[in-house]
């Protein structure tokens, strides 16, 4: 056996021709599989800037009615001799626009007055000396924050109270003479 595998002769060059079309069969391949990833990225990218653009476009189509509505109760009220219908139009698309919102995933942080301060919904902005209330309690609202998907996009402006300095001092000064 081992002589007729001998015997037969080796042809290299048809083996190098065989290997050279392989690799050129694989370099027109790769070359066609890059071309289809540039394609792909153009156009992921195309679609991505569309989105960018137009993504938001049923929110605007919807806020332009409110745009509408207030435009039409401004007009409304120039000419209206009653503040109540005003009030009563402003109200109207004030829900109309809440539900716009609402529909986004947007809505308000619940009212922490009463609560204490929590840092990831909350901003405080102003301290407040109270002996009636706990360290870091809000004890007053001064803009709503929103939710929007279970992340805040705006915290809630919020005052928070803090024990008096002064009162403590003096508590602890009137025990050191009770103390003398």
């Amino acid at each position: 056996m081992v002589d007729e595998q001998e015997s037969q002769p080796v042809n290299f060059e048809e083996r190098l021709d065989c290997e050279k079309r392989r690799s050129e069969d694989y370099l027109t391949k790769l070359k066609y599989l890059q071309a289809d990833f540039e394609n792909f990225k153009k156009r992921n990218d195309r679609e991505a800037e569309q989105i960018r653009n137009y993504g938001n476009e049923c929110l605007v189509t919807q806020l332009l009615d409110v745009v509408d509505e207030l435009e039409l109760a401004i007009k409304n009220g120039e000419i209206s001799t009653s503040p109540e219908s005003l009030i009563e139009g402003v109200e109207l698309t004030l829900k109309k626009l809440r539900k716009v919102l609402e529909r986004e995933g947007v809505t308000p942080i619940e009212n922490p007055e009463g609560k204490v301060l929590d840092p990831t919904r909350h901003n405080a902005i102003a301290v407040v000396e109270r002996d009636d209330v706990a360290d870091s309690t809000v004890i007053e609202e001064i803009r709503k924050g929103y939710i929007m998907r279970c992340k805040v996009i705006r915290p809630t402006i919020v005052k928070v109270a803090v024990k008096p300095k002064n009162n403590q001092n003096l508590s602890n000064h009137m025990e050191e003479k009770n103390n003398e």
